[in-house]
C-alpha cells in the first residue's frame, strides 16, 4: 500500500533502536522535498541522548513523545541559505512530511512536534541546543520503533472538494 495511506503520529515506541541505515533513509528523503528555487536550505540536528531527549519532551505539553523516541530529528530552517526566506516553512513542511512518509516505508514509527512559529517553544530548544539565530527550529520528528500497532482511517471528504470556483 502508498505510505501515504499507511502513516500516522505513532507517539510510543519499542525499546528498540532506528538504525543508522534508516536515519540516513530519512535524511535522505527529508533533503529529496521540493523547496522554493531549489533552495534546499534546511539542516538537522540528530538527538540520540536520553537526556536531551528528556529535555526536550518537557519544552511544551506536546512533546512528551520525545522522551521514549529512538532518535529525535530537529528540522532547520537555515536563512542564511535561504533564496527565498517567506518560502522556508513550505519547504520545511514538505522536507518533515517526506521524512514521516519514509518512516511509515522503513517500518518505523514516528510524530511531527511543532516547534515554529510558537516564540516560546523555538526560544527554548534554541537555547538548549545552541542553535545560531540564522536558523529557526521548525519541528521535531521523533522516530523509533511502533510500540503497538494502530489503524489509520481515511481522510477523503468530498464535501471539501470544489471545481473551478469556491
Amino acid at each position: 500500500m502508498n505510505p501515504i495511506f499507511e502513516r500516522q503520529s505513532i507517539r510510543k515506541y519499542a525499546d528498540e533502536e532506528v538504525s543508522e541505515k534508516q536515519l540516513k533513509e530519512l535524511l535522505k528523503a527529508g533533503m529529496q522535498a521540493p523547496s522554493a528555487c531549489n533552495q534546499q536550505a534546511w539542516e538537522f540536528i540528530v538527538i540520540s541522548d536520553e537526556n536531551d531527549k528528556i529535555a526536550i519532551s518537557e519544552m511544551h505539553r506536546f512533546a512528551k513523545p520525545a522522551r521514549n523516541a529512538s532518535k529525535l530529528i530537529v528540522v532547520l530552517g537555515n536563512l542564511e541559505k535561504a533564496k527565498i526566506k517567506s518560502m522556508i516553512e513550505q519547504d520545511l513542511g514538505a522536507c518533515c512530511e517526506n521524512i514521516l512518509l519514509q518512516a511509515t516505508y522503513e517500518g518505523l514509527g514516528a510524530v511531527w512536534l511543532g516547534f515554529h512559529p510558537i516564540e516560546d517553544r523555538s526560544q527554548k530548544i534554541k537555547d538548549y541546543l545552541n542553535i545560531p539565530d540564522c536558523c529557526i527550529p521548525f519541528a521535531v520528528i521523533c522516530v523509533g520503533v511502533p510500540a503497538h500497532e494502530g489503524s489509520v482511517k481515511i481522510r477523503y471528504d468530498e464535501s471539501k472538494i470544489h471545481y473551478d470556483r469556491y
